[in-house]
């Protein structure tokens, strides 16, 4: 799939540059009938409006060697975006399992990201999903992606698209049949209020033990966390229909001295299905591995380039990018420049993504020929303003 460069030697941009393009090529672009053009030379154009952060109008417009802007998108407005997405969770499974050792067991996290869109759907309203105001929209693209945060490595193991028309438990289904596929074993999964929901707890427990934070939504929930002192209990989901679900529950109760200018009591409540923990505080202290996932958005917007198409496919394909690119920072960083030591490997401080996208952009600067001068107008300051002027 894609060659480690040689850890004996410098690591330089070109080999970084090398080894993403293998790595991001591969995706499947079905492309335009009759055009001179090949899948490499469009995703060139995507990893450099990734790198940059930048739009492929203005990458196209900055440089010589690409095509124009309604090229590179008719070519990927071809996407489709089911097989888009297998082959891109292969490319992040193959990219996480370099490493990850499979005889350890990990901890896996589920989440939803919501990209901000301001606008129509494309084609179907389904297309969009709704979510709390933010950056002026209250709608979104919405995508369900597992995570695991180990040894400062923020890796994406799975991601797939959400639709508004379909029920998000099937999309969370979609990611934990990926996540159960790899070889190592799962000891906990974690996820927030947005995955509390009968059948996401059915699946997630049969897989692993499993921490889901609770929404203070329902009587009989609310009454459950109306209290001043942190316990265990068991609650029952649809009590007395078919649907009902049993479930240890963690009641955790917390002090907030001065935190972000917070004071008082706070009571969290959390689905405990199989975990060994006997205390309420213990389930929170373990949920809490969970906000290592914030480091993964940080980076994820540190290489998602913009873009203005409606076309739903062309924005995941930009977010899938956007999460190779991250996976391959961190195999490079672990397999190539961290140095080995007792415990572990130390990771260099100096390698950090904003340097790894640097770099790919330098080197894709030079090979598609950024503009770095443009034509004067041969005229200048007329000679009156220029008088004028002093």
């Amino acid at each position: 799939m894609f060659t480690i460069p040689d850890p004996d030697e410098y690591l330089s941009a070109s080999d970084v540059k090398d080894v993403a393009e293998e790595v991001i090529t591969p995706l499947p672009l079905p492309g335009v009938e009759g055009s001179p053009l090949d899948p490499g030379d469009i995703w060139l154009v995507v990893i450099l409006a990734c790198t940059n952060q930048n739009s492929i109008w203005d990458t196209c417009n900055d440089t010589e060697g690409t095509p124009c802007d309604d090229t590179v998108l008719r070519w990927l407005h071809t996407l489709n975006r089911q097989w888009l997405e297998v082959v891109a969770n292969l490319l992040l499974a193959r990219l996480a399992m370099t490493i990850f050792d499979p005889d350890r067991s990990r901890t896996v996290s589920i989440d939803f990201i919501d990209n901000p869109y301001h606008g129509e759907h494309h084609a179907e309203k389904g297309e969009l999903c709704s979510m709390a105001p933010k950056d002026g929209t209250t709608t979104c693209h919405r995508y369900c992606t597992a995570y695991v945060v180990s040894n400062g490595k923020p890796v994406t193991l799975a991601m797939t698209y959400v639709r508004s028309d379909e029920d998000e438990a099937d999309a969370v289904e979609r990611v934990l049949a990926r996540v159960e596929n790899y070889p190592f074993e799962i000891d906990l999964l974690l996820a927030d209020s947005g995955f509390y929901n009968e059948r996401v707890i059915r699946r997630a427990r049969d897989i692993a033990p499993t921490v889901v934070h609770v929404p203070k939504k329902g009587e009989r929930m609310k009454d459950k966390l109306e209290t001043h002192k942190s316990y265990m209990t068991t609650y029952r989901m649809y009590k007395d229909s078919e649907r009902e679900l049993r479930f240890p529950l963690a009641v955790a109760v917390s002090y907030q001295n001065g935190d972000r200018g917070k004071h008082g009591e706070v009571v969290r409540g959390y689905v405990a299905c199989g975990v060994t923990d006997r205390s309420a505080k213990q389930v929170e202290h373990r949920y809490r591995k969970r906000s290592g996932i914030e480091t993964t958005y940080r980076l994820l917007r540190q290489a998602r380039g913009i873009t203005t198409t409606r076309d739903p496919v062309v924005r995941f394909a930009i977010m899938l990018v956007a999460a190779l690119l991250e996976n391959l920072w961190l195999v490079l960083r672990w397999a190539v420049v961290a140095r080995p030591r007792r415990g572990g490997r130390d990771l260099p401080e100096e390698f950090t993504f904003k340097t790894f996208c640097d770099w790919i952009r330098h080197e894709l600067e030079e090979e598609l020929r950024r503009r770095w001068k443009i034509k004067a107008n041969g005229v200048g300051v007329p000679a009156s303003q220029a008088t004028a002027a002093g």
